[in-house]
């Protein structure tokens, strides 16, 4: 039975409360009076980051994949060769130490393209005080993935006359964030919960199909139950999956379907959704599925990342997990 006090038991650092402020952090940090830079003469925007502030980088490029301009989201050491003078690059760490992200600026600066860096500090913030690269510092709220809407919206308010979104597409946002917040955070852990009820639906390996608009949405999913509740997820666009994934289906498996959906899917990718739940039906497996809110790529994106994030919260304390730790990654950063 899941229950206040045990959730304060287990998530020892109290990760969840920072989930149920969420709507909260978005709409302070969008609001509050942050200088707004221009660049001129963009048209191709590079965003470089790993972990949780990678998938900030993926929540741009999707917003930015119907415009004009060109984005890149890069997660390791090096940038495009097709980068040039029209580009921007756009440095995000919430921690600031961030080996990767780190060589990337040293990069960019030594081949003198604009950069502008998002971090809480670190050796990224000294790098930039050093050679005078723009920076802007955004404090950390607990932990990198749980500092998502707190650097995605104060970067979206600083970069928003780069960005070709609307003032009252970020306001639907954050409106669903609070819609959504009432039903899943922790003063509803009950059966009307729906992000609770995934969670104890996830007893094994979930594997999260998605169309690829909603790519950053299911990534973030994948990447929140490997760290959260220390639990291997898997994660395939639903198109390519039908030429080669669906196969591993004929083979009796403890693997768990998860649906991701948009309502304006394209007329084909619904198609191809029906398909595979009939497949699913006849074949006797059971999956579920999960649905954007929204009328604009942020609120979808938004919403199905707090949905998803909070339900892997929830999975790591059913299973008795401390959320927070990552001895894994410290293994391997202490040794970069």
């Amino acid at each position: 039975m899941l229950n206040l006090q045990r959730m304060n038991k287990i998530d020892t650092s109290g990760m969840y409360k920072v989930y149920d402020d969420w709507p909260k952090i978005a709409e302070e940090s969008f609001s509050t009076d942050l200088e707004q830079l221009e660049y001129k003469n963009v048209d191709n925007i590079v965003f470089a980051g790993m972990g949780g502030s990678g998938s900030i980088g993926d929540v741009f490029t999707s917003i930015l994949s119907k415009t004009e301009l060109h984005s890149t989201t890069i997660k390791g050491y090096l940038l495009p060769n097709t980068i040039n003078e029209n580009s921007l690059v756009v440095i995000s760490s919430v921690s600031g130490n961030t080996a990767e992200v780190y060589n990337i600026l040293q990069n960019a600066y030594k081949k003198n393209f604009r950069v502008i860096c998002f971090s809480s500090g670190g050796i990224i913030e000294k790098y930039c005080e050093k050679n005078q690269i723009t920076h802007k510092q955004i404090d950390k709220v607990h932990s990198p993935r749980a500092s998502f809407t707190k650097f995605l919206f104060s970067m979206l308010k600083i970069l928003q006359p780069n960005i070709p979104i609307k003032n009252k597409d970020i306001s639907e946002s954050i409106q669903e964030l609070k819609k959504l917040g009432s039903k899943i955070n922790s003063k509803n852990i009950d059966h009307e919960n729906p992000s609770l009820t995934l969670a104890e639906w996830i007893t094994d390996i979930p594997l999260i199909y998605y169309p690829w608009g909603l790519q950053a949405a299911a990534i973030r999913f994948k990447n929140s139950l490997q760290e959260n509740a220390k639990s291997h997820a898997i994660a395939e666009e639903v198109l390519e999956a039908s030429h080669n994934g669906i196969v591993s289906w004929e083979k009796e498996s403890k693997i768990k379907p998860i649906l991701i959906q948009g309502s304006d899917d394209y007329i084909k990718t619904k198609e191809r959704w029906k398909i595979f739940k009939e497949y699913f039906d006849d074949s006797n497996i059971e999956f579920k599925e999960i649905f954007t809110k929204g009328d604009n790529i942020l609120s979808k994106l938004t919403y199905l990342i707090y949905f998803s994030d909070y339900c892997s919260i929830y999975r790591s304390i059913l299973s008795n997990i401390d959320p927070s730790p990552v001895s894994s990654i410290d293994f391997i950063k202490k040794r970069l």
